[in-house]
Formats: C-alpha cells, sequence, structure tokens
C-alpha cells in the first residue's frame, strides 16, 4: 500500500464513485474471516475487519487530479481483480452534503456495507480537510460488526512534493461475539487499534496484504 493512488487515480481520469470503489479494492483482507471466526479467532477476525475498513475509506499517495463528480443516484459496480469480490458505490445525495453509500459481496458470502457523508471541506495549516462522518457493517452466517466514526481524507499541499492525499481519524467498533474496541489514524498512516485493551500497531503505507490466516 506504499503508493495505491495511481491504481486509484488512473490517467485515463476516473469519477468520485470510480476511484471510490478502487479506494475499497482492498478486500484481501476480508478473505480470511470467515476461516478465522470458523477457528473461535473472533479477536483476530474483528481486526482483519477493522484493517479492511480504514484502508478501504482512505488513500495515500500522489493526489494526480481530482475525480469528476457524479449525479445523484448514479452507482459503479466493479469486482475486486485481486479477490473477485464485486464492488457498489452509489450516490444517495450532493446536497446539502455528498452522501455515497457503498456495499462489497464476498465470493464465499460475507458482506461488508457502509455509507459516508462528505460534510464539507475545511483549510488548515496542513492543508484541505474532508471529513467524512462514516457508518460500516460486516456479516458473515450468525456473525456481525459494526464500527462507527469519522475519517478525514487531506490533500497536502507541498511546492517540493506536489500534492499528496492521506487521512487522519478514528472509528469505534464492536461485534456480537463481545470484542469491542478503537481504531486511531494519524496522518502518517500509523494506526493504532485497540481490542478489548489489547493493543496492535500498523501502518497503512507499509501494510501487507495478508497471504493466510
Amino acid at each position: 500500500m506504499t503508493e495505491t493512488t495511481r491504481y486509484e487515480l488512473p490517467p485515463e481520469g476516473i469519477s468520485l464513485l470510480g476511484y471510490i470503489v478502487r479506494r475499497m479494492h482492498k478486500t484481501a483482507w476480508l478473505v480470511p474471516v470467515s476461516e478465522l471466526l470458523s477457528q473461535g479467532k473472533s479477536v483476530k477476525a474483528l481486526e482483519h475487519i477493522a484493517l479492511y475498513t480504514v484502508a478501504s475509506s482512505t488513500s495515500y499517495g500522489r493526489a494526480y487530479y481530482q475525480p469528476n463528480f457524479d449525479s445523484t443516484g448514479q452507482s459503479v459496480t466493479e469486482p475486486d481483480p485481486a479477490t473477485g469480490a464485486n464492488v457498489t458505490a452509489r450516490l444517495d445525495s450532493r446536497s446539502p452534503s455528498y452522501r455515497i453509500s457503498y456495499r462489497v459481496a464476498m465470493p464465499g458470502g460475507d458482506s461488508f456495507a457502509g455509507s459516508e457523508e462528505i460534510t464539507g471541506t475545511t483549510v488548515g495549516l496542513r492543508g484541505l480537510g474532508m471529513p467524512a462522518p462514516s457508518r460500516f457493517t460486516f456479516t458473515s452466517g450468525e456473525y456481525s460488526a459494526e464500527l462507527t466514526g469519522v475519517i478525514t481524507s487531506e490533500l497536502a499541499l507541498s511546492l517540493i512534493r506536489k500534492t499528496h492525499i492521506r487521512a487522519y481519524g478514528s472509528l469505534n467498533f464492536k461485534d456480537n461475539a463481545g470484542n469491542s474496541g478503537r481504531m486511531e489514524l494519524k496522518r502518517d498512516g500509523s494506526l493504532t487499534i485497540t481490542i478489548n485493551d489489547q493493543v496492535r500497531q500498523h501502518s497503512l503505507t507499509g501494510l501487507q496484504v495478508p497471504e493466510s490466516t
């Protein structure tokens, strides 16, 4: 994930929904979840879900251009080339704020769904921020997890490095197996996930796709 934006913002151009769908093409993090649950490893499964949620909500790398805006009611569907999972994003509203919903259908039947509301643009010394209050759910058989919080995408302007995109924010989450926790994301991509008072450290800019459970 050290440079995801060349795929998410392809040279031929892309719409906002197309960008979001490609941003969500990290579904390899969801592939092991059903197997982890079958092994009774619900904490590890929830960690995978939390990692996918934050990774699919963000981009890190060069911001090559601003995607084109879609019309209300439009949707884009494109399978994740790595897993075959079908990813759909829909623009539900453009006024007074952008409201976007999305869904991931995994080949094995698991599903991930979410929505975000881009409430506006903030201007600060670190760049242009676009806070997006968000809500997510994941289901696998009888198992379910919920995640809520605010992720802010930020365009960092620089004469030397040109414009880069990054993110920061936090999510609270819980599942029906009795686990709960919180995720904190910083601008440098460092990520702290706390589940049942156990702390795990990650970095989105160096996150490697899992090869096995």
